[in-house]
C-alpha cells in the first residue's frame, strides 16, 4: 500500500488563518470530487472558521475521561476504517489526553499516512522543537506542545500562511481570534508587534531553508551545474596560509549583511605537487569557520582553479572570496595565479572577491613542476617541440651561409630535446633525440644530404648527443614520477591527518563522514551497505549525496567503486571510476566509516542500558519504599483500626481519640507519600502542564505550611514584593515539600526561615534550616529521585520531596538550588519569574497560546 501524502499549513503566528486556509482547500477538493473528511478540526469559537466546516463530513470524536473531566480527541481507528482520500487533522503539535493510543497527534497522523490516507494539517512556527528556546526568549512563553522538525520537513508540501503584525492585531481587535474579554490581555502580551514580527521572520527563514532543500534536490535530479542565485552562498578559498583567517572573517561579515547567507570554506589539496599548507593552521581555520556558523570542506583537485569553481557551482554558490597572491613579482612568469584564473573562468553567475591581507607578495616558495600528471596540451606541445622543432631548426641552420659549426649545432639540437622532455616527458624527448641525430647526420656532417659519415669524430659527436639526450629524458621522467609520488603521499597524509583528527575529536556522525568521502573524491553518492550474512539482502546504513527521492544503491556491485569492509559491509560510490592509487585512502575512510557506525550503535546501546539501569534503580527503590515506607503507616492504621474494633477492651474516649488521631496521621502520611510518587511519575512522563497565573507569594506560601507543626516556620514575605508568574498548585506543592524537608532536618527549637526577596526580573524564595547541612559534592545528588542524605531513619520518607519540588519549579520556568546557610545548615533557593516586568496576564487567558 502506497504511503499517503502530508500537506502542512505552517502559520507564522496564532490567528493568521491556517485552519481557514485548510478548510478552503478541502472545499476546493470536494468540488473536484475528492473524498474529504474532517478527522479533527478545532474552530476555537471563531464564527468564520466554524462556517467553513459546513458541508464537510466529520468523523465522530473519541471521548476520554481524565481527572474527572471529559475530553475529545481524534478517533484514529474510525478514520482508518472510513479510509477517505484526504483527512483534515488540525493542530499537528497537539498533545493527546493521557489514555490515548499515542502521546502526540503527529503520531496519529503517521498512522493515517501509513494507511494510505493523504493528510492536511496545520502547525505554528513556535511549536517547532528546534525553535523552542528562541521563541521563549522572544515572547517569554515556553511552548509545552512541540513537534520534531523532521516530522514537518518530511511533509510533501509546506505552505506558509502569513499575515502582517498590524493585520493580525486588527483581526484580534475585531474579535476574529479570541473572545472580547481576552483581547486586551492578548494584545498587551503575546500579540505585541515585536513578537509577531520576530515570529514572522522565523517562519520565513525556516520555510526558506526547506525551499532550498527542494531546490538542491531538483538541481541534482536534473544535473544542473550553473548557479541559481536564489540565496547568498559564499565560498572561501583557503591555501593553508595565515591569510585564511582574514578571508574567513571577511566572508562572515559579508554573510551577516543578508539573512540566510552561508559561508563554506574549502581547502583544495593539490594532487600534482607539494604544498606548503600547515595542518595546524588548517585546524585553526576549521575551528574558526565553524565558530562563525560556516562549514569546512576538504577537496582534492588536480587543477586548483577548476576544482574551486567546480565546488562552488556544485553547492550553488553566488560568491567566491580569495586572498591576494602571496607570490613575488618574478614568480608570475609561471602563470597568472589562482585568483586571476578563477576570476577569468567564473562566468557571469559567480562574483569573485580578491581580499588584501598582510601576507601579500611576501612569497610562497618556488612553484613545483606539474609534470607528474601531464595534460594533453603539454604532451602535444612536447611532441611538436621534439619532432617539429629539429626540422625547423635544420631548415633555419641550412639557410645560413656560414653555420655556427657542428659543435654548436649539436648543442642547439640538445636544447630542443631538453625542452621536449620538460614539456612532454620521456617519449617526446626520445623521439627528439632520434630525429635530431638523423637530421644532424643528413644536413651537417660531411658528406651532407646522405646518411653516411666520413669523419669518425662526427660519429662520436652524434653518438654522444644521442646518449646525452636519452639520459636527460630519463632523468626528467624519473623526477616527474618522484614528484608525483611525493605529491600523492602528501595529499594522502593530509586526508589521513584529518581522518585521524576526527577520530581524536570523537566525531560520530556517519553521514558527515560519508559526505567528506564524497567531497574528497568528487563522487555523486556514497553509501555504506551492510548485511547480516552472505544470503541476506544488503541494507543502507548511511548515505551522502544525491536526492532523498533518488533510487538508493541495492548492492555494492551496482556502484562505480566498492570498497569491502570485512565480510558483510562495503562502501559504495557512484560518479566515476577511481584510479587504483586512490583506493588506499578510500580503504582508510571505509574502515573509519565502519568504526563510526559501530560507535553509534554502541552509544545507542549504552544509552538504552543506562535507561534500563536507571529504571531498575528506580524500581528497586520503589519496591523498597513500598515494602517499608508505605507499609509502615498502613501497619499503624491497621493496628489502630483493629484495636478499635476489638470487643475485648473497653476504650475510654481519650484512648479512642488517640487511636483515631494515629489513624488520621498515618493516612495523611500515606497520602503524602503516594502523592509524591504520583507527582514523580507525572514529571518523568512529561504530563505536567502548568497553568501560569500572576499571584502574590503571600497567597500561596501560607497554604503550603499546613503539614508542619505550628511555630516551626518563620515567614518573612514583604508586602511590596512583585507578583510571580507561576502555577499556584505546583508552587504550593513545591514549597510544602521544601518546608517539610527543612523542618525534618532542623534541630528542636530552631524555626525554619522562609524569606522572599526581589532580584531584577526574578523573585527568590529562600527556605533556610539549621540542620547538619550537605557537602558541596552532594548538593546536586539530593535532588535525584529516591535519595536521602545521612542517617535518616527508614520511616522518614521515600526520598522524592526534593526531586518533585525541583521538577515542578522547572516546569514553571524557575530553578531550585541548594546553598549553605550562614552559621550552619542548608538553604533551598527557589527562583521564580516575576510578573512585574511584563504587562499583567488575565487569569482566564492561558500563557501558552495554541491554535
Amino acid at each position: 500500500m502506497a504511503r499517503g501524502k502530508l500537506r502542512i499549513y505552517l502559520g507564522a503566528a496564532p490567528g493568521v488563518g491556517k485552519t481557514y486556509a485548510m478548510l478552503s482547500e478541502a472545499h476546493r477538493r470536494v468540488e473536484r470530487g475528492t473524498d474529504v473528511v474532517v478527522a479533527f478540526v478545532e474552530h476555537h469559537g471563531r464564527p468564520r472558521t466554524e462556517v467553513m466546516l459546513h458541508g464537510l463530513e466529520q468523523i465522530q470524536r473519541r471521548e476520554l475521561t481524565y481527572r474527572g473531566s471529559v475530553f475529545t480527541e481524534m478517533d484514529v481507528d474510525a478514520a482508518r476504517e472510513r479510509k477517505p482520500a484526504v483527512a483534515l487533522v488540525d493542530e499537528l503539535a497537539h498533545t493527546n489526553v493521557p489514555g490515548s493510543r499515542n502521546p502526540k497527534r503527529w503520531q496519529d497522523i503517521e498512522e493515517l499516512l501509513e494507511a494510505g490516507i493523504d493528510v492536511i494539517s496545520t502547525v505554528n512556527i513556535q511549536h517547532l522543537e528546534s525553535l523552542g528556546d528562541v521563541v521563549e526568549s522572544i515572547t517569554g512563553v515556553r511552548q509545552r506542545e512541540t513537534v520534531p522538525d523532521e516530522v514537518v520537513r518530511r511533509a510533501d508540501q509546506i505552505e506558509l500562511v502569513d499575515m502582517s503584525p498590524q493585520a493580525i492585531r486588527r483581526r484580534m481587535a475585531h474579535g476574529n481570534i479570541y473572545q472580547s474579554d481576552k483581547v486586551d490581555a492578548a494584545l498587551s502580551n503575546y500579540f505585541r508587534p515585536g513578537n509577531l514580527t520576530a515570529l514572522r521572520e522565523l517562519a520565513l527563514l525556516w520555510v526558506a531553508d526547506r525551499v532550498d532543500e527542494y531546490l538542491q534536490e531538483y538541481r541534482a535530479e536534473h544535473s544542473i551545474r550553473s548557479t541559481w542565485q536564489a540565496r547568498e552562498r559564499i565560498v572561501v578559498g583557503l591555501t593553508g596560509g595565515p591569510e585564511g583567517r582574514t578571508l574567513i572573517r571577511r566572508a562572515a561579515r559579508m554573510a551577516a549583511k543578508g539573512s540566510g547567507s552561508e559561508v563554506l570554506a574549502v581547502y583544495i589539496a593539490r594532487s600534482d605537487g607539494l604544498t606548503s599548507a600547515s595542518p595546524k593552521e588548517l585546524a585553526v581555520q576549521r575551528t574558526l569557520v565553524e565558530d562563525l556558523g560556516g562549514t569546512f570542506h576538504h577537496v582534492i583537485g588536480d587543477d586548483i582553479p577548476s576544482a574551486l569553481l567546480e565546488f562552488a557551482r556544485g553547492v550553488n554558490a553566488t560568491q567566491i572570496v580569495l586572498g591576494s597572491s602571496r607570490r613575488k613579482t618574478w614568480q608570475y612568469v609561471f602563470g597568472p595565479g589562482v585568483g586571476a584564473t578563477v576570476a577569468r573562468d567564473s562566468g557571469p553567475d559567480l562574483d569573485v572577491h580578491i581580499v588584501t591581507h598582510e601576507e601579500v607578495a611576501k612569497g610562497r616558495g618556488l612553484p613545483v613542476s606539474r609534470g607528474a600528471r601531464l595534460g594533453r596540451a603539454r604532451i602535444i606541445a612536447g611532441w611538436l617541440v621534439g619532432v617539429g622543432g629539429p626540422a625547423l631548426l635544420s631548415l633555419l641552420l641550412s639557410s645560413l651561409a656560414n653555420g655556427p659549426g657542428l659543435a654548436n649545432d649539436v648543442l642547439l639540437f640538445l636544447f630542443l630535446t631538453v625542452v621536449a622532455a620538460l614539456l612532454g616527458g620521456q617519449l617526446p624527448a626520445l623521439a627528439s633525440a632520434a630525429v635530431g641525430s638523423l637530421l644532424l647526420n643528413f644536413y651537417f656532417t660531411p658528406p651532407t644530404h646522405t646518411l653516411t659519415i666520413s669523419d669518425p669524430e662526427n660519429i662520436v659527436a652524434i653518438a654522444i648527443f644521442f646518449a646525452v639526450a636519452v639520459s636527460v629524458a630519463s632523468v626528467v621522467d624519473l623526477a616527474a614520477r618522484r614528484t608525483h609520488q611525493a605529491a600523492r603521499l602528501r595529499a594522502e597524509s593530509e586526508i589521513l591527518s584529518f581522518l585521524a583528527g576526527s577520530v581524536l575529536r570523537g566525531e560520530t556522525a556517519l553521514n558527515a563522514l560519508l559526505e567528506r568521502v564524497r567531497e574528497t573524491f568528487g563522487m555523486d553518492t556514497v553509501a555504506l551497505l551492510e548485511r547480516r550474512s552472505d544470503v541476506d539482502p544488503w541494507t543502507c546504513a548511511g548515505r551522502a549525496g544525491g536526492s532523498d527521492r533518488s533510487e538508493p544503491l541495492r548492492r555494492p556491485e551496482d556502484a562505480d567503486v566498492d570498497m569491502p569492509v570485512g565480510d558483510h559491509m562495503a562502501l559504495a560510490l557512484t560518479g566515476r571510476v577511481l584510479p587504483a592509487e586512490d583506493r588506499r585512502v578510500l580503504a582508510a575512510f571505509a574502515a573509519q566509516a565502519a568504526v563510526v557506525l559501530d560507535r553509534q550503535r554502541l552509544v545507542g546501546e549504552a544509552e538504552r542500558a543506562r535507561e534500563l539501569a536507571e529504571g531498575n534503580r528506580i524500581r528497586t527503590a520503589l519496591l523498597a519504599a513500598v515494602s517499608h515506607d508505605l507499609r509502615t503507616p498502613l501497619a499503624s492504621i491497621k493496628a489502630s483500626v483493629t484495636s478499635l474494633r476489638s470487643d475485648d477492651v473497653a476504650w475510654s474516649p481519650e484512648d479512642e481519640a488517640e487511636l483515631l488521631a494515629g489513624i488520621e496521621a498515618g493516612a495523611d502520611r500515606l497520602d503524602h507519600l503516594v502523592g509524591n510518587l504520583l507527582d514523580m511519575s507525572r514529571l518523568q512522563t512529561g504530563t505536567v502542564t502548568p497553568l501560569i497565573r500572576e499571584i502574590d507569594l503571600d497567597e500561596v506560601v501560607p497554604m503550603a505550611l499546613g503539614g508542619v507543626p505550628e511555630g516551626s516556620v518563620t515567614l518573612d514575605i514583604p508586602e511590596e514584593l512583585p507578583m510571580v508568574a507561576v502555577d499556584p498548585g505546583l508552587l504550593e506543592r513545591s514549597v510544602a515539600n521544601l518546608v517539610e524537608n527543612a523542618v525534618k532536618y532542623s534541630p528542636d527549637g530552631e524555626a525554619v526561615l522562609v524569606a522572599a526577596s526581589a532580584l531584577g526580573d526574578r523573585v527568590e524564595l529562600r527556605i533556610a534550616d539549621r540542620g547538619p547541612g550537605v557537602p558541596d559534592s552532594a548538593k546536586d545528588r539530593i535532588f535525584e529521585p529516591f535519595q536521602r542524605y545521612g542517617d535518616v531513619p527508614r520511616g522518614a520518607g521515600v526520598g522524592l520531596g526534593l526531586a518533585v519540588a525541583r521538577g515542578f519549579a522547572e516546569a514553571m520556568g524557575g530553578t531550585l538550588a541548594a546553598e549553605d546557610t550562614p552559621g550552619g545548615g542548608m538553604t533551598m533557593v527557589l527562583t521564580l519569574r516575576a510578573a512585574g516586568g511584563r504587562p499583567p496576564v488575565r487569569p482566564d487567558l492561558p500563557a501558552q497560546v495554541t491554535t
